[in-house]
């Protein structure tokens, strides 16, 4: 055998190269090849496809993505028709903006924050209640939301220590609601929200301060709102925790709160007024408060008599010792303070020497209060009639 020999027989099978079966075969696997590079590309321009028609849609949803990013949509014009809209306290505006939205003011809350952040007197709009129109353009709400005349509701502040008798008429005088008809709504407490340690009583829990009453709202709405103030101060401030810290609960913080409330002048008074009372009952001393007497005869007036200090009532601590059994009026954050934590000191007597300056003075011993006794008899002589 030669080199060429090597060769000779490309299969190695000793066939011959022009063998039919030897074509047929090469035949078969050429046929094969043929429908491989077919296949593959029908697989390239359909993988080519695809994704032309992946990239174009997402081109033409990321088109639409941005242009209703920088383009939101927003109604046109003034609007018309009225709706009344709240807008609560600390509201952001992407906060005020769902509330506009829900209430079909604008068409959409990303285009008011939009204006909303172009306007630079944004951050002066007030909580309450606001007489907005339906369907209008975001700029158009954001001016009515700036502009005072569009306020809706009644703005009322509350003071300290107001009795719930009182608070009533003062809402009658806001709200146009009788006070009869605030006076029935606090005979139902089952849906005023009061805790349960109020034992169903809204003396003591209508929380004072500033409100935005809804011009729309019945009188149980507004206790419920007063209430929920109450409430939401007494989480805030863990009311519960102290009381319990303190060996009280809530109630009776409230009511010796309501106390030190009505006797104070000055909020440096409370923290003192309220060691007195501690200090009473702890030498088993009667209260012997005036105030707790005129609650009782529903009255306001500095001067009580000695048949007043007779009054059959469980709330006169001139006849029953401790405190009464609720609170006598509606006490705020500084009172309430007070009751938990009373200034250290000795003293047993406090008398209101300058009432009208609201100057209070506190005494340890009899001498001591029948010097500042002595100093408000002479007031009330230069005060006759009071």
């Amino acid at each position: 055998m030669n080199d060429l020999d090597l060769f000779s027989d490309p299969y190695g099978d000793g066939r011959p190269s022009d063998d039919p079966r030897g074509r047929q075969s090469r035949r078969r696997v050429r046929k094969r090849q043929k429908r491989r590079r077919r296949n593959g590309r029908a697989a390239a321009l359909f993988a080519l496809a695809f994704l032309v028609a992946v990239f174009g849609t997402g081109g033409v949803l990321g088109y639409a993505w941005l242009d209703d990013k920088w383009h939101p949509p927003d109604y046109e014009g003034r609007g018309a028709g009225n709706v009344t809209v709240q807008i609560k306290d600390g509201a952001s505006g992407s906060a005020i903006g769902t509330t506009l939205e829900q209430h079909r003011v604008v068409k959409s809350s990303r285009a008011f924050v939009k204006a909303y952040t172009k306007e630079l007197k944004a951050s002066s709009i007030q909580p309450g209640f606001y007489q907005m129109r339906l369907k209008m353009s975001s700029a158009a709400a954001m001016a009515l939301l700036l502009d005072p005349k569009s306020r809706a509701g009644n703005q009322v502040t509350i003071p300290e220590g107001l009795r719930a008798v009182e608070l009533y008429k003062r809402l009658e005088e806001k709200t146009g609601i009788s006070a009869k008809e605030f006076q029935a709504a606090a005979k139902k407490p089952q849906g005023l929200g009061l805790p349960e340690y109020a034992k169903g009583k809204v003396e003591g829990y209508l929380y004072p301060g500033r409100y935005d009453l809804d011009p729309n709202g019945t009188a149980a709405q507004i206790l419920k709102q007063m209430v929920g103030r109450f409430n939401k101060e007494a989480e805030s401030t863990d009311l519960v925790a102290k009381a319990r810290k303190a060996k009280m609960n809530p109630a009776t913080v409230v009511t010796l709160a309501s106390l030190v409330q009505a006797e104070g002048g000055k909020p440096s008074d409370l923290p003192r007024i309220s060691r007195v009372i501690y200090n009473r009952i702890d030498k088993g001393m009667k209260l012997q408060f005036d105030t707790t007497v005129l609650y009782a005869l529903n009255e306001r007036r500095l001067k009580v008599t000695q048949k007043d200090l007779l009054t059959p009532s469980p709330y006169n601590t001139y006849l029953h010792k401790g405190l009464p059994p609720g609170p006598i009026s509606n006490p705020g954050p500084d009172a309430i303070e007070a009751a938990l934590a009373p200034e250290d000191g000795t003293w047993l007597y406090f008398i209101a020497t300058d009432p009208t300056n609201k100057v209070t003075k506190f005494a340890t011993t009899e001498e001591e209060r029948l010097a500042i006794e002595k100093e408000f008899r002479a007031w009330q002589k230069e005060h006759p009639g009071q």
